[in-house]
């Protein structure tokens, strides 16, 4: 690490906590660190892989060269390549040249990154646990100097316990999304339960004819069923406040 470069430390724990505070996005968290290792490293190519927990394989989650198709789809098990025995083992492997020569490496085809010559692989770690997995590459040989590992590592060490804050709270916003959808669901089902009863009563319709009459007339006038069901409820209501319907 030259000097010219200015990072250290305590520049970097200054970004890490600004980032932390700021409450950005797990995506947008995922960027940072891309970011930071680029500047720490003067990568040609930055990776982070996140532990999938259900079937503890590790996800690619963000990259600096854009891999549209490989984000949330490219998967390693643990001790698989390079990236799987560096999270099996929460150890750094430092590969200077030739880095695909390496018994542990693992070769994508989608990957560009695995043809470049150097290679640093650093956990994501919180709680003493990996949680992910900083891949850094560069496309000549290149020399990983103890203080640009350690730079390295120690973002590794900050930012695996707010990417774990931050994975819990993507979780907490998929399952309160989860919920709303549930309940509206019910609210659906249970107004279409009531617009078909009205339709069983005024025309004389079976349930089965009363929901095919519903469903045939959402499709025909591109209006969602609860539309059609609150339409259906309101017009009864109105009949039964002026006298005009069946009570």
């Amino acid at each position: 690490m030259t000097a010219e470069r200015g990072v250290s430390q305590v520049d970097l724990l200054h970004r890490i906590s600004r980032i932390v505070s700021s409450e950005v996005s797990l995506d947008e968290m995922l960027g940072e660190i891309v970011g930071l290792t680029a500047q720490v490293t003067e990568c040609d190519a930055c990776l982070v892989y996140l532990l999938d927990e259900p079937n503890g394989e590790f996800v690619l989650r963000a990259s600096q060269v854009p891999h549209a198709r490989e984000l949330g789809t490219l998967r390693i098990k643990l001790g698989e390549g390079v990236t799987g025995w560096v999270a099996e083992h929460n150890s750094v492997v430092a590969l200077g040249k030739n880095a695909g020569t390496d018994k542990r490496f693992k070769r994508f085809q989608t990957l560009v990154e695995d043809n470049y010559q150097a290679f640093l692989s650093v956990p994501l770690v919180s709680g003493g646990k990996v949680i992910g997995v900083i891949n850094v590459h560069h496309r000549e040989d290149h020399e990983h100097t103890a203080e640009e590992i350690a730079l390295v590592t120690f973002v590794g060490e900050q930012m695996g316990t707010a990417l774990t804050k931050g994975r819990l709270e993507e979780e907490n916003a998929r399952l309160s999304e989860e919920k709303q959808e549930i309940e509206r669901e019910l609210i659906t089902r249970k107004l279409v339960e009531r617009a078909k009863g009205i339709l069983q009563r005024s025309e004389g319709l079976t349930e089965e004819e009363a929901y095919l009459k519903l469903r045939n007339e959402s499709r025909r006038m591109r209006r969602p069923m609860k539309e059609l069901a609150e339409a259906i409820i309101l017009t009864e209501e109105m009949r039964r406040r002026t006298g005009d319907g069946p009570a």
